[in-house]
């Protein structure tokens, strides 16, 4: 993709602090190093989000998942890791390569997302029904 600056990054035409490389994977520093240590992996060949990704180019990125974060855990002896993955411009994607990012922890009171717990909004019947019509895009 000619504007997308992490096919820029694959192809060399502007550096990137590259930590990891194979056939189909790539893995590099964030820029913004929201931690010491934030990787993001994402596949070579251009696809914008997860709706363009298949389960083969699924597996090539998650393939490499563990392998840096057990490495990020041991270079950064981090506490914990967040694995992110935000998909369209909603939901907060503002690089459009489909990438994970692997955020090392280092204390609790760091942890920058908060889950809302809507727990008392959603009984049994909503959970079922919403259960339902997910099934049904399956």
């Amino acid at each position: 993709m000619e504007n997308c600056i992490f096919c820029k990054i694959i192809a060399r035409e502007i550096p990137g602090h590259i930590v990891y490389e194979d056939e189909h994977v790539l893995a590099f520093l964030d820029i913004s190093q929201t931690t010491e240590g934030h990787t993001l992996i994402i596949p070579k060949k251009h696809r914008v989000d997860v709706f363009e990704m298949d389960a083969p180019k699924m597996e090539q990125v998650f393939a490499v998942v563990p392998k840096i974060a057990t490495a990020l855990k041991k270079t950064f002896n981090c506490r914990g890791i967040n694995m992110v993955n935000n998909n369209g411009e909603a939901a907060g994607q503002t690089v459009f390569h489909y990438h994970v990012h692997l955020i090392p922890r280092y204390e609790k009171d760091q942890f920058g997302m908060r889950f809302v717990n809507n727990m008392q909004d959603y009984d049994t019947e909503d959970l079922a029904a919403l259960k339902v019509r997910i099934k049904t895009n399956l």
